[in-house]
């Protein structure tokens, strides 16, 4: 399963900051049930590896199992050898772009101006993090995909949640990440259960 098949199943990469590497499976299952085909742990999560491991192994075949907070060629490395599939980053590495590309992996690198939109764009990056979107807003969105190809996807991470959904839609995103709002330390699988429920149906509503 490719990135944008991800997106086209339902169109949100769950942001699971935090996550231990014992109840990382429970709440890959329950984001699964809802629908969620792509799931990313940020590296500064408590054993972050172990975690990507674990959820490549069990839901690799069924979801895009990727790896967050990506900020070096070494950890490129890393995540890939653990089994990920998806690179996030908060910004705009052109070696960890083209790293990812060599392994086998789709990059996501964290961009705001159009100029580290198409310096992303030109490492060869499809799909950009809009990062923190929050900030920015879908105006700056929409006067970006004025100017940005039609086959590069951009996705709103940042502050952004069930409610600002349908301005993301018109501006033009393609899809969210989304942390808080879906897992928090500590919460329970059926919260996550419950949570993933609402955001897949408040995404559906375009």
């Amino acid at each position: 399963m490719t990135l944008d098949d991800a997106l086209d199943a339902c169109p949100i990469v769950a942001i699971l900051r935090g996550v231990r590497p014992d109840e990382i499976l429970d709440h890959a299952h329950a984001l699964a049930e809802a629908g969620l085909r792509a799931i990313e742990i940020p590296l500064n999560s408590p054993d972050a590896l172990v975690s990507v491991a674990r959820l490549a192994e069990a839901f690799g075949g069924d979801c895009v199992c990727g790896a967050g907070t990506v900020l070096s060629v070494a950890e490129v490395e890393q995540v890939a050898a653990a089994g990920a599939k998806l690179v996030v980053s908060p910004n705009m590495s052109p070696a960890v772009i083209e790293r990812s590309i060599a392994l086998g992996m789709t990059p996501a690198p964290g961009v705001a101006t159009a100029t580290e939109c198409f310096a992303a764009i030109d490492a060869g990056a499809l799909h950009l993090k809009l990062f923190p979107a929050e900030t920015y807003g879908p105006s700056h969105l929409r006067q970006l995909r004025a100017v940005l190809p039609a086959d590069v996807a951009v996705l709103a991470v940042g502050g952004v949640g069930a409610a600002q959904m349908a301005d993301w839609w018109a501006a033009g995103v393609r899809g969210f990440g989304i942390g808080s709002e879906l897992y928090r330390p500590g919460q329970t699988p059926a919260e996550t259960a419950e949570k993933a429920r609402r955001a897949v149906a408040a995404a559906n509503e375009r």
